[in-house]
């Protein structure tokens, strides 16, 4: 009646097992590190930097216990490990001495940071520590908001130039073209062109409303955006910020960053463990553009042309095929670009295949027209100072989709893809909000959180074992396997533990221990009811199920909403209650009946069980127990 089959309780050790597994990670203590990445867009690191950093390391005399290139791609950082703090801060002045030719303007930035010293093997079975968030670990937290006018004056801008271009393509004669506040006014001479410049524009510019009007003798065509245009670029642009500002925060050597959108206009970026606000805010808020300029061929740059330069056209002597001269009138700039991917061209030499959106290609088939076997730069602007990424010539027109070439390697091609595809800010954006929460503060809260839940867990076990005895003491076991369970999910899923998650995971033991306390009462009913002590506990965990199953479903209804509907602090404390209902419910009835029948299902004849006082009516208040006799 009361036993399990073998697999049951292979499937409740090896859950145990796994448990252990996932939790222990959070055990290792943090070990002093340095994380060194570059913020320059032109700089890459990879194994070549591994190799200097512990060059510089072992030239300096600071012996670090490893050093490893993490991440790929624009992601990628070498951390190197220290036995001591002292170590580690003489390493940092090592290295930023070492690794920066100009220390005004440095290659690689190198911040302090703590990793977890978790072994290798627990790694490749993706055994990892949970992440703590700002209240735990301290911090930085920033609320940024797009901003709408910024979105909707370049808006404005480029509908004014592209006005300008689509009717001059089409051969539409208009009497002057002027910006009105949030509206381009396009004045005519008659009706009949107006109504053709009407079709040719809201063909081509689905976003764009068109209303008439008069002034005096002329005819006017006004153009405005429509709002859900503005709020559509509103949003893309906090979608395309977001990705933006992930590549950012690596140069802030931050392992678990938080950046996450927040309402339609709105981004939250937390950066655990930064406690530098003006550095975080101006790698956050950097700005780095792209454009595509032509080259003044008048000129021949040298090394005393700077007074013979023409005044539209400036020298750039920074990056490949420099020096040059350039015009100071950009083609087109890196908002055009949709998208730049790494290739070959029909030559097999490597080439990067650029797309254009529509204004962007017909700028760029008006200039290539013009400019058939000249040359056309490609500049970078970081931090108010421009990099020449290439130099290239224009082989023949081309519009929206072009190829361009001259990489010495395939490796070079991929990079200027990634340059092209990332650098600015697609919407400007503004800090509404700030606050910095201490590391001392964080391990207070730390340490309040778990003796919380230690005397809490403490003094659960005390009653239940007092109050039901031997079934008091399977309810604890079940209760702490609940308590392994739950911290080995939130590590499996890598989620950020805060604060609310440990008043969350401190809920789930009450929950949990609910549950228990239902079966036994249901245990003691049967009891009472005269059944024996095998019907007894059979019954009392069959007819339990009902209650617990509708109670923790409810509840998991609520935690739901809170996940779906909550932000920050609310969506963290409801991960770990969702969590907490789904382990509780394994815990307190499967796996605390798998106890129950590994103690008293192997008795055939069993007399009585402890499950504390069986009060029954007429009673005296001098027994403990009832037993109950087959």
């Amino acid at each position: 009646m009361n036993r399990y089959p073998l697999w049951k309780y292979i499937l409740i050790l090896v859950a145990v097992l796994l448990g252990l597994l996932y939790t222990a990670p959070n055990y290792f203590v943090d070990s002093p590190a340095l994380h060194i990445t570059t913020d320059k867009a032109t700089v890459r690191v990879n194994s070549d930097t591994v190799t200097q950093v512990a060059d510089a390391l072992k030239r300096d005399g600071v012996p670090a216990d490893q050093v490893t290139l993490e991440g790929a791609g624009d992601s990628s950082a070498v951390r190197a490990r220290f036995a001591t703090t002292d170590a580690q801060f003489k390493a940092k002045l090592a290295l930023e001495r070492d690794l920066n030719r100009d220390h005004s303007d440095p290659d690689y930035t190198v911040s302090v940071d703590l990793v977890k010293n978790t072994p290798m093997w627990m790694q490749k079975l993706r055994a990892l520590p949970m992440n703590l968030g700002l209240d735990l670990r301290g911090g930085v937290h920033f609320l940024l908001q797009v901003n709408a006018k910024e979105v909707q004056e370049t808006s404005i801008k480029g509908i004014l130039g592209a006005v300008r271009t689509q009717l001059r393509d089409k051969n539409v004669r208009h009497a002057g073209i002027d910006r009105v506040g949030n509206r381009v006014d396009i004045n005519f001479r008659d009706a009949d062109t107006r109504t053709q410049a009407r079709n040719v524009l809201a063909s081509q510019n689905p976003d764009l409303a068109f209303a008439d009007a008069a002034d005096g003798t002329d005819l006017k065509l006004v153009v405005t955006l429509k709002p859900e245009a503005l709020q559509r670029a509103v949003e893309e642009g906090v979608k395309q910020n977001i990705s933006t500002l992930s590549k950012r925060i690596n140069a802030l050597g931050v392992s678990e960053p938080v950046i996450q959108q927040q309402g339609r206009d709105r981004i939250i970026v937390q950066l655990p463990g930064v406690q530098d606000v003006a550095r975080a805010k101006d790698i956050i808020g950097r700005t780095a553009t792209l454009e595509f300029r032509v080259t003044d061929d008048t000129v021949v740059p040298g090394t005393e042309l700077s007074a013979a330069i023409p005044l539209n056209s400036e020298l750039f002597t920074q990056g490949r095929d420099v020096p040059v001269v350039v015009s100071k009138d950009a083609v087109v700039t890196g908002k055009s670009i949709i998208s730049a991917t790494a290739g070959f061209d029909q030559n097999q030499r490597p080439a990067v295949n650029i797309e254009l959106n529509a204004e962007g290609g017909r700028k760029m088939r008006a200039m290539t027209r013009e400019r058939v076997g000249k040359r056309m730069a490609t500049l970078l602007k970081e931090k108010g100072k421009y990099n020449v990424l290439q130099v290239a010539t224009i082989q023949g027109e081309f519009g929206a989709n072009f190829q361009t070439t001259g990489m010495r390697s395939p490796q070079d091609a991929a990079e200027l893809a990634l340059l092209l595809r990332s650098g600015a800010l697609s919407a400007p954006m503004e800090f509404v909000e700030e606050r910095v929460v201490g590391p001392q503060l964080g391990a207070e809260n730390i340490s309040k959180g778990l003796h919380s839940t230690l005397w809490g867990f403490v003094a659960i076990a005390i009653f239940m074992i007092v109050y039901y005895q031997l079934f008091g003491f399977f309810s604890v076991i079940a209760l702490a396997c609940n308590l392994l369970f739950l911290l080995a999910l939130l590590s499996t899923l890598q989620a950020t533990l805060t604060l609310p998650g440990i008043a969350a995971i401190a809920l789930a033991l009450g929950m949990a221990i609910d549950a228990n306390v239902l079966i036994n009462e249901r245990i003691r009913e049967e009891l009472r009811a005269g059944n024996t002590p095998q019907a007894a506990i059979s019954a009392g965990f069959k007819h339990a199920w009902a209650t617990i199953l509708d109670s923790n479903v409810t509840t998991l209804i609520v935690g739901l909403a809170l996940l779906v509907f909550g932000s920050g602090a609310v969506r963290g404390f409801a991960v770990v209650h969702c969590l907490g209902i789904l382990t509780s419910m394994f815990s307190a009835v499967f796996l605390s009946r798998g106890v129950v029948n590994l103690w008293y299902g192997r008795k055939k004849k069993l007399g009585k069980i402890a499950i504390g006082t069986v009060w029954t009516p007429g009673m005296t208040g001098g027994a403990t127990k009832r037993a109950v006799k087959e």
